[in-house]
């Protein structure tokens, strides 16, 4: 046989229905899919008090939805208070429900060799928003959401493709919580509460 590679190649003893098992999975798509929700109501849809700030979970891939590509959440952010500070590679979109504010953004150089360098900008860009308006996100940008109204909450739906994810891309760093944030906090109507009017009593 042409080239030595010929007697490396056929070494090997292990089998494996690899291929089998993508056919399988194919097939068996509509019965597990028909155990997916394609409705949720809001009982469905999960609270948390994460370093983010506070969340109302729309569509995540471990929430048996039938949604594939696509995490969504509501992001509650008290009057005069600010979210989180992340920056992750998946460029994100959200949605202005109710209030008025600002988003800070920094852009960052990388630097790919043998590992990836996030090196931040100088610049810190500042975007003014209200009820109505789409913010956009692009890849590999820090961002924070200031409410700018001492009296009124802010309520902002995110989206972000999970397809970064997939691809083994989810580079996401949280870089400052949200003021509100405390770890294992249970989420009540009376917090959810005390959110909307700014009357913040989180204990740890």
């Amino acid at each position: 046989m042409a080239w030595g590679e010929s007697k490396t190649w056929k070494k090997g003893t292990a089998n494996q229905a690899l291929y089998q098992a993508l056919l399988d999975h194919a097939a068996e798509a509509p019965a597990r899919n028909a155990k997916r929700k394609k409705v949720l109501h809001p009982e469905d849809m999960p609270w948390e008090l994460s370093r983010h700030g506070l969340l109302k979970h729309l569509m995540n891939e471990q929430m048996n939805t039938r949604m594939e590509t696509v995490d969504a959440y509501m992001l509650i952010i008290p009057p005069g208070s600010r979210s989180g500070k992340h920056r992750q590679l998946a460029e994100e979109c959200l949605y202005v429900v109710e209030g008025r504010g600002y988003d800070l953004h920094v852009d960052y150089d990388v630097e790919i060799t043998d590992t990836y360098h996030w090196s931040p900008q100088k610049e810190v860009k500042r975007y003014e928003w209200e009820a109505g308006d789409v913010i956009y996100i692009p890849p590999n940008t820090a961002s924070q959401h200031f409410n700018a109204d001492p009296d009124r909450p802010v309520r902002l739906i995110s989206a972000v493709n999970r397809i970064f994810k997939a691809a083994g891309l989810n580079d996401l760093e949280q870089l400052e919580d949200a003021p509100e944030y405390r770890p294992s906090v249970k989420v009540t109507p009376e917090l959810v509460e005390q959110f909307l009017t700014g009357r913040i009593k989180v204990e740890a």
